[in-house]
């Protein structure tokens, strides 16, 4: 009796295992199978509601992209990078881009500022025709404030900062649809040089570049341009009030006219009536560029040659005929206050005044100037004889 009850207790035990075993493996199997649909599913998911990192759906790109196909409902956003493409070789394109097809090719730029929503054909309500720099710092921001009320909303406005504050000129309102590049103890036509290439700029009708300490009580920035367009003026700059710190007499204010291209020099200075300083010459605290003017102004800037001094002797060679195309506007004057606001961010190293460094400087790069263009001067003429040309 006993040997009976032990053996129906043993069948009983394992019948129960392989229930469990039963139920365990059919449990198993049902989340694997989940598990692969759950993949499945999120695959789907992910092609046909994915979206880019502006959380933009795909279902918006595909109507705009024909690489983006529907197969069984599911987008192939994969197409996007391995459709086939033509060899390209497009001589005509810009340096570097001869692979890409001209139609997408954008050579030049500008400084318009845009948003970071909506339709980018809206952005821009109204497009400035000229750009207006200074560069500048925060001692100057009242002198600067007071020249920028002086021009409409014609001139983009553009800051450059040589002592390293920008936030604090959020003061003026004008100022928060500026646009402010910073960098330490730099002059203008460092900047200029690096920040304000042709392509860049194209956008603009001219480009004005003025110091810091210009008063502009007597001057409008609208009539100014009138003025400049009226006499076809390829480079000028306002008429400046006679001062102790004028040099030059080709750039005074005259009283009597309205633009003047010529003067009279002192005895000895011209060698030629049409050529600097008696004509064909404006001085660089003030100079407008039209667009034209300075795309060839630009490549004659040495990127070494900081302050610019010799610039003005040599612009004539940018325009044609120059003593036709460089002048003066007398009617809208400026007054030069000669604040060595740059000049006290200089350094010596000989324990000089750190102006008289600054100053000195200047006269050094005046003279390598000179010594570099004459010295291209005979190399081009040395070509050209080889050539056959000269």
């Amino acid at each position: 009796m006993g040997i009976m009850q032990r053996s129906t207790l043993k069948r009983s035990n394992d019948s129960t295992r392989i229930v469990i075993t039963a139920l365990m493996g059919i449990a198993f199997g049902v989340c694997i199978g989940i598990s692969i649909s759950s993949a499945h599913l999120s695959k789907i998911s992910l092609l046909s509601g994915v979206k880019n990192s502006f959380d933009v759906p795909m279902s918006e790109i595909g109507r705009s992209h024909p690489f983006i196909e529907s197969s069984s409902g599911t987008k192939h956003i994969e197409a996007l990078g391995s459709a086939s493409l033509s060899k390209i070789n497009a001589s005509s394109n810009p340096r570097g881009a001869e692979s890409l097809p001209p139609g997408i090719v954008v050579s030049e730029s500008d400084l318009y500022l845009r948003r970071l929503w909506g339709d980018p054909s809206e952005d821009i309500k109204k497009k400035p025709k000229y750009l207006l720099t200074f560069t500048v710092g925060y001692d100057q921001r009242h002198n600067i404030d007071a020249a920028v009320k002086k021009f409409s909303d014609d001139f983009a406005i553009l800051l450059f900062h040589y002592d390293g504050r920008t936030s604090e000129w959020d003061q003026f309102e004008w100022s928060k649809n500026a646009i402010h590049v910073s960098a330490r103890k730099q002059t203008k036509w460092w900047y200029a040089k690096r920040f304000l290439h042709p392509d860049i700029v194209s956008a603009y009708e001219y480009i004005l570049i003025w110091d810091e300490d210009l008063g502009v009580e007597h001057f409008n920035g609208d009539k100014y341009m009138d003025l400049v367009i009226k006499h076809g003026l390829e480079i000028s700059q306002p008429g400046i009030e006679p001062n102790n710190g004028l040099t030059w007499e080709m750039t005074k204010r005259r009283g009597d006219s309205e633009v003047h291209t010529v003067t009279n020099e002192k005895p000895g200075w011209c060698s030629d009536p049409h050529l600097p300083p008696c004509a064909a010459f404006v001085e660089i605290m003030a100079p407008a560029f039209s667009r034209e003017a300075w795309r060839c102004v630009w490549h004659m800037l040495q990127n070494d040659l900081v302050h610019g001094w010799g610039l003005d002797f040599a612009l004539r060679r940018c325009v044609a005929p120059a003593h036709e195309r460089i002048g003066v506007i007398d009617s809208q004057w400026i007054i030069h206050q000669v604040i060595p606001s740059l000049g006290n961010q200089g350094q010596s190293d000989d324990g000089t005044d750190p102006r008289e460094a600054v100053r000195k400087r200047c006269r050094t790069e005046w003279a390598e100037f000179q010594a570099r263009l004459s010295n291209a001067d005979k190399e081009h003429l040395n070509e050209l004889k080889q050539n056959g040309k000269g």
